[in-house]
C-alpha cells in the first residue's frame, strides 16, 4: 500500500462515517420533530373539545338560570 493510498484512506473513512452519522441524526430529529407536530396537533384538538363542551355546559346553565328567572316573576 503506498503512502499516498493510505493517507486518502485515513482521511476519507473517518470523513465518511462522520458524514453518516450526520444523515442518521438529522433523520432522528425529523422524527422527532413529526412527532411534536402530532402532540401539538392532540393539544389543539383537545383544548377546542374542551371549549366546546364548556360553551355547552354554560349555554345549559343559562337555560336553567333564564328558566329559574321567568318562574320567580
Amino acid at each position: 500500500m503506498t503512502p499516498e493510498l493510505q493517507t486518502i484512506l485515513t482521511v476519507s473513512i473517518p470523513t465518511l462515517a462522520v458524514l453518516i452519522g450526520i444523515l442518521v441524526n438529522n433523520s432522528r430529529f425529523n422524527d422527532l420533530n413529526a412527532r411534536f407536530t402530532d402532540l401539538n396537533q392532540r393539544i389543539d384538538d383537545l383544548k377546542e373539545m374542551w371549549r366546546s363542551e364548556l360553551r355547552r355546559v354554560e349555554e345549559v346553565l343559562d337555560a336553567r338560570l333564564s328558566h329559574l328567572e321567568e318562574r320567580l316573576r
